[in-house]
């Protein structure tokens, strides 16, 4: 078991390349540092994406979120750092990175970033209709 962080992203083949889908993931705990106190920064980071022919592994993304843990770094720096690295290592379709840092001076900040691959067009939304809970239910 791995004891120390990493910022190598690993990948595998997506199993359905020839199918856009959403994988969401969110990460609850990410922590840097204010580059200007050296204060821990506390952030949920939402991510988003459309793989195209690879899919980051999420015990090598847990490492590599972990390796911030001690890194200053300005919110919007750092939030578009993360995302080109997982850009780098995937070359999605689409990909959102949201962060979401806890309050600091009284002021929360959400950062987002966004990656489309030249080309790629998602297709058109579908609306479905929408049913209440339990509305298979028969009381």
């Amino acid at each position: 078991m791995a004891t120390q962080p990493s910022k190598e992203l690993e990948t595998f083949e997506n199993p359905y390349p020839e199918r856009d889908y959403h994988i969401h993931m969110e990460v609850p705990e990410f922590t840097c540092l204010c580059p200007k106190t050296g204060q821990p920064d506390f952030a949920t980071l939402i991510l988003d994406y459309i793989p195209d022919q690879k899919c980051v592994e999420l015990k090598s993304l847990k490492m590599y979120m972990w390796s911030y843990r001690n890194e200053g770094a300005f919110h919007e720096a750092v939030t578009n750092h993360i995302l080109n690295d997982l850009v780098a290592a995937t070359h999605p379709r689409f990909m959102r990175l949201t962060a979401k840092f806890y309050v600091r001076g009284g002021i929360f900040t959400n950062v987002v970033a966004e990656h489309r691959k030249i080309g790629w067009q998602p297709a058109p939304h579908v609306e479905l209709t929408a049913f209440e809970a339990n509305s298979n239910t028969r009381g």
